[in-house]
């Protein structure tokens, strides 16, 4: 019979489960198994174990590196400004009204011009910077007892050295020490095991 003829044929039994056969040229449909399902989603929960750790502790370097950027960039403003304004420049963990008094800075911190050397943020005194809270697990902590950074009219930084530790959500291994010097300058150098610890368990 003609292929014609055939198709004439099945179109004559409408209503009716037509006598044709099924076409020669019609591939098979291929299930998947519950086991093949169940080995999938175990291949995907394994890339995906392998993977997360990896993105996080890429996007916790970022932050990282960005909050050492951030303060390098506070203490060349506070110690341009210092010289160019002919007055001392505070630097301090807080909030724009006032310096937090303490050596956790990943919640954010100030620079102002002190105008009257009191130490304190005044109500006329110009705040040049506000850096908001690092973002992550990004900790940074100054050495006990610095609480503030004074820049001089000479573009010193007063008193004695102060190292910052700079930590985040990737543990001890990964945290550095910022060093910066009467000069000024802010070098990065190996932290000290106790300081590292403290940043990365700090709140």
């Amino acid at each position: 019979m003609s292929d014609g003829a055939e198709a004439a044929r099945c179109v004559a039994f409408i209503g009716m489960k037509p006598p044709c056969p099924r076409s020669r040229n019609r591939l098979p449909v291929a299930g998947v198994s519950m086991i093949e399902v169940m080995i999938a989603v175990a291949v995907l929960g394994v890339l995906a174990a392998v993977a997360l750790p990896v993105f996080d502790g890429a996007r916790e370097a970022t932050r990282s590196g960005t909050a050492q950027q951030a303060l390098a960039a506070s203490v060349l403003l506070a110690a341009s400004r210092a010289a160019s304004g002919a007055q001392d420049v505070v630097v301090c963990p807080g909030v724009p009204h006032a310096c937090g008094g303490g050596i956790d800075w990943h919640r954010g911190w100030i620079a102002y011009a002190d105008a009257d050397g009191d130490r304190v943020h005044d109500a006329g005194e110009s705040l040049l910077q506000q850096v908001g809270p690092l973002g992550g697990k990004v900790r940074l902590r100054s050495t006990i007892g610095r609480t503030r950074l004074v820049f001089q009219p000479d573009g010193s930084s007063a008193g004695t050295n102060t190292t910052f530790t700079l930590c985040d959500g990737r543990g001890t291994g990964h945290a550095t020490a910022l060093v910066l010097n009467n000069a000024g300058r802010l070098r990065a150098a190996a932290p000290d095991a106790g300081a590292a610890r403290a940043c990365v368990d700090a709140q």
